[in-house]
């Protein structure tokens, strides 16, 4: 059975996440310690402990739901036997979740993706004033009408597709005004629902370009292998191992659409039945079932969740 490894983005955390693998699994507790260490900060404590409104800060969240997922894989490696080499033939992540699967995938260090992500949480955040960017998700269109709804709203702001994440679900971002525009253009135009969201920013749109550019500098500094399997890149939803393109491709996805639904059809095609996401929450295993109804979607975050994949890795 060919299988893809997904890893998920923003709005999956919780607290008290990855806290029954740290207590379980020593390889689990090892990656939080590792990420704890790399950001000189308690971590964990706060993944586990909260408060909510601190974990979601997106300089904490970014790292948070890295450290969960990588916890996880290790888990998997050591009790289940898992090498994402031979049994995966694809790796994704969508937004901050790419860097958890290149970090899954052996193409950046724990400690380098925990330091990445921390620069990226603060770049995004600094890169628009507070309360002039925003965001809006528009249910029940497709992609180009979704497209089309931000060009008419944009009216010489920014307002750029930021997901499409399947399933009819877009989320549009950028200028405040024009966002919000976009939310009544789309109501008008047959959307099911169109709401703006409580996000600290307008990511994944052209606002985001000085974080794009911090990202520039920063990955410049690391190093980079080559993963042991394909990336599917959410900026060209195409396979990806040459480093400088992995590199160049978390530069471009900071201001780029997030093209989950082609890039989940892309590996569908290729063979994919099985989609095993990994870390907190079952948000993409939900977008899964939407864009590819013959696959199967498992979400992997606790122990138990462990023990009951181990018996599928027999196929």
């Amino acid at each position: 059975m060919k299988r893809a490894f997904i890893f998920p983005g923003q709005g999956s955390q919780a607290v008290g996440m990855g806290k029954a693998l740290a207590d379980a699994f020593p390889q689990a507790k090892a990656v939080f310690d590792e990420v704890d260490d790399a950001l000189s900060q308690k971590l964990s404590t706060l993944i586990w402990e909260g408060p909510a409104d601190e974990l979601t800060l997106t300089a904490n969240t970014q790292p948070a739901l890295m450290a969960v997922s990588l916890a996880a894989i290790r888990v998997l490696e050591a009790e289940a036997g898992l090498d994402l080499k031979s049994r995966a033939a694809f790796v994704a992540g969508h937004s901050l979740g790419e860097y958890s699967a290149l970090a899954a995938a052996g193409s950046l260090s724990i400690a380098d993706t925990a330091r990445l992500l921390r620069i990226r949480g603060n770049a995004m955040q600094s890169a628009v004033p507070v309360g002039q960017g925003a965001m809006a998700a528009l249910l029940g269109l497709e992609y180009d009408a979704a497209l089309e709804v931000a060009r008419e709203a944009a009216q010489g702001e920014v307002c750029d597709a930021a997901n499409d994440n399947g399933g009819a679900q877009v989320v549009v971002s950028g200028h405040k005004a024009a966002v919000e525009r976009a939310v009544a253009i789309a109501q008008g135009k047959g959307a099911k629902r169109a709401v703006m969201l409580n996000v600290s920013a307008p990511f994944h749109s052209a606002l985001m370009a000085p974080a794009a550019d911090a990202m520039r500098e920063a990955l410049a500094q690391v190093a980079v292998q080559a993963p042991a399997i394909p990336l599917v890149a959410n900026v060209t939803a195409a396979p990806v191992t040459d480093p400088a393109a992995i590199r160049d491709g978390l530069v471009r996805q900071v201001t780029g659409t997030v093209r989950w639904r082609e890039s989940v059809a892309f590996m569908a095609a290729q063979g994919v039945e099985a989609f095993v996401e990994v870390g907190s929450g079952k948000v993409l295993t939900g977008l899964v079932k939407r864009i590819a109804s013959g696959a199967t979607g498992t979400a992997i975050g606790t122990p138990e969740d462990v023990a009951a994949f181990k018996a599928t890795l027999q196929g």
